[in-house]
C-alpha cells in the first residue's frame, strides 16, 4: 500500500501559488510586527492556498505583488517562468479598511506590550473582524479574475496592507 501523496498536482484542485514576490520598491521600512505578520502571511499562503486565475489551466504560480500609482498590481506567471496575466486593481475600496486596520493593529501592538488578556482579546477580536473585511473585500475585487478561497484571500490582505506603508 503506498502513501497519499501530497498535493503536487495542480490540476486536482485548481491552481496553487508556489512563490510570492513582494515589489522591493513598493515597500518602506516597517515595525518588527508588520515585517513578522509579512513573513508568516507568506509563508503560510505558500503553504496552503487556492489561486486560480480565471480562464486560464491550472498551474503552480508565482504572484509578484506591488504598488504602482496607487494601484494594486498582481502579475502572476507559471512557476516555470511563463507570463500568465496581469491584473490591476485600484485601491481605493481597500484604503479605508487599510487605514482601520493600521491603527488597530498598533493598538493591539501596544496592548500586548501592556494591557491585560482580556483587553489584548478584544482588541484582536476587532483586529480580525477588520482583517475578514479586508479580506472579503480583495475577494470580491477579484471576483472574475482570479479564483481565491477566504484563507488565501487573508494572507493575501496581510500583504496589501504590508505594502500600503508605501503605497
Amino acid at each position: 500500500m503506498s502513501e497519499p501523496q501530497a498535493d503536487t498536482d495542480p490540476s486536482a484542485s485548481g491552481g496553487k501559488l508556489v512563490d510570492v514576490i513582494l515589489d522591493e520598491a513598493s515597500i518602506s521600512r516597517s515595525t518588527p510586527e508588520v515585517e513578522h505578520d509579512r513573513a508568516v502571511a507568506i509563508y503560510d499562503l505558500i503553504e496552503e492556498n487556492r489561486f486560480q486565475p480565471v480562464g486560464h489551466p491550472s498551474a503552480r504560480f508565482i504572484l509578484n505583488l506591488s504598488v504602482i500609482e496607487k494601484k494594486l498590481i498582481f502579475a502572476i506567471r507559471t512557476e516555470d517562468g511563463q507570463e500568465v496575466i496581469t491584473h490591476v486593481l485600484s485601491l481605493s475600496p481597500l484604503r479605508k479598511i487599510v487605514k482601520d486596520y493600521d491603527l488597530i493593529c498598533q493598538s493591539y501592538y501596544e496592548a500586548i506590550r501592556h494591557a491585560t488578556p482580556s483587553q489584548i482579546e478584544a482588541i484582536d477580536m476587532g483586529r480580525r473582524g477588520v482583517h475578514n473585511e479586508g479580506s472579503t473585500v480583495l475577494m470580491e475585487r477579484l471576483e472574475g479574475k482570479v479564483d481565491v478561497d477566504m484563507q488565501t484571500a487573508r494572507r493575501l490582505f496581510t500583504l496589501v496592507y504590508a505594502l500600503h506603508w508605501k503605497g
